[in-house]
């Protein structure tokens, strides 16, 4: 039978749509601004999430770095939660290309609180500690199993930051899941926040990129950026005409990625050596813990039957996307139940 690949949203494959799209692309020199699909996929994830202005860059990882560089000067400190991405794993690109040290908060859910982000600022006139130069969410959050952001939290911690004089970055990789979690528009999930970037390589189907979307003046810092990072691309119209399509079609389906996910939740919460927490399903991400196996024999016996996850140290991920149906949902249930012994 087919592998279940549920490794990752990242393994989205382009439709047939896009790939066509892509082959017909109207192009131009990206980095002297003359790619006409460029610019209008740019402007189109702006508006998508509110925002002035887009770049299309990379990655998230990237999207984020400049976001961060283009707001945060040197020798500052940016606050950050202790399970985020951009703490985590991006390579500590902020300390070694802007000189920004990230003081990680431990939260339960992932959601930083603005009284907790209150007490994390530096006292401006102890010239022992960095000051404090920014603060960045994760939302939804991956570690802590695709958590969305309440709106409110949102504005909370923003607000907090605001009153400091220091700017919030989003890491909204999966904001459109986000929205979708909160009810909201990606529009109102971003309006807190000074910048924000977003995926479409992951949920939205999309085979490359990301966008960073923010403040004019702060994107044209970000495209400086760009270019000294390796990140100036030449006819990369190619790529955004897939990036206008995710952002035309493929919203459509993430209704049926949570479903499928919430299926497969409350799926693995009736197995044996299964710990999961159902509230903190809320997307697209399926993050449990076993009781009764290694999560990387567990991963192996599942791969050796037809069931592709993530993991290890007794955490396992499961994430649901474009291409996996609900009878795959079903499928990925049978197998665990195999190995875990419940038939």
């Amino acid at each position: 039978m087919p592998v279940v690949d549920l490794r990752s949203d990242t393994l989205t494959m382009p439709t047939d749509e896009m790939r066509r799209a892509m082959a017909d692309a109207e192009l131009g020199d990206d980095v002297f601004g003359e790619d006409p699909t460029v610019n209008r996929f740019q402007e189109r994830a702006a508006a998508a999430v509110g925002k002035e202005a887009g770049l299309f860059v990379a990655s998230g990882t990237m999207g984020n770095l400049l976001g961060i560089l283009a707001q945060v000067p040197a020798g500052r400190e940016l606050i950050a939660d202790s399970e985020s991405h951009v703490f985590l794993y991006e390579g500590a690109g902020t300390a070694t290309l802007g000189g920004i040290q990230v003081r990680p908060l431990a939260t339960e859910r992932g959601v930083m609180s603005g009284a907790q982000v209150q007490a994390a600022f530096r006292p401006p006139h102890d010239y022992h500690q960095p000051l404090t130069g920014g603060v960045t969410i994760e939302n939804t959050h991956n570690r802590h199993g695709g958590v969305a952001w309440p709106l409110s939290a949102v504005r909370e911690v923003a607000d907090t930051a605001h009153e400091h004089g220091v700017p919030v970055h989003m890491d909204g990789a999966r904001i459109f899941n986000a929205a979708l979690a909160a009810g909201a528009t990606p529009a109102e999930v971003a309006a807190p926040c000074d910048t924000v970037t977003f995926c479409v390589s992951k949920g939205l189907g999309a085979p490359v990129g990301s966008v960073l979307c923010g403040p004019a003046d702060v994107i044209d810092r970000a495209a400086r950026w760009r270019k000294m990072v390796g990140g100036g691309w030449r006819e990369a119209g190619v790529l955004a005409a897939a990036g206008v399509l995710a952002l035309e079609k493929g919203i459509d389906h993430l209704a049926a990625d949570h479903a499928n996910a919430r299926t497969l939740a409350e799926g693995l919460s009736e197995l044996p050596g299964i710990q999961i927490d159902l509230d903190r399903v809320q997307s697209n991400l399926v993050i449990f813990h076993l009781t009764s196996m290694r999560a990387e024999q567990f991963l192996a016996e599942c791969g050796a039957r037809g069931l592709k996850g993530g993991g290890g140290n007794g955490r396992v991920r499961f994430v649901t996307r474009y291409g996996i149906s609900a009878a795959d949902v079903q499928r990925a249930l049978e197998i665990c139940a195999q190995v875990l012994g419940a038939e």
